[in-house]
């Protein structure tokens, strides 16, 4: 993992993980859901690295 890996979150419990790629179970629910690219790409948020907060 490096501080540029995109943020996902989990569609089912709404838990946040930094990862290449999403995993395959959740974490936290332990469910295969469906992880939404949470990442922020632009300076007003952050930048790589961040969780966008509009998401």
């Amino acid at each position: 993992m490096t501080k540029e890996d995109p943020h996902w979150k989990c569609g089912n419990c709404g838990r946040t993980v930094q990862a290449l790629q999403p995993p395959e179970k959740c974490p936290s629910c332990g469910e295969i859901c469906d992880f939404k690219n949470v990442s922020c790409y632009l300076p007003e948020c952050g930048g790589p690295g961040n969780v966008d907060p509009r998401l």
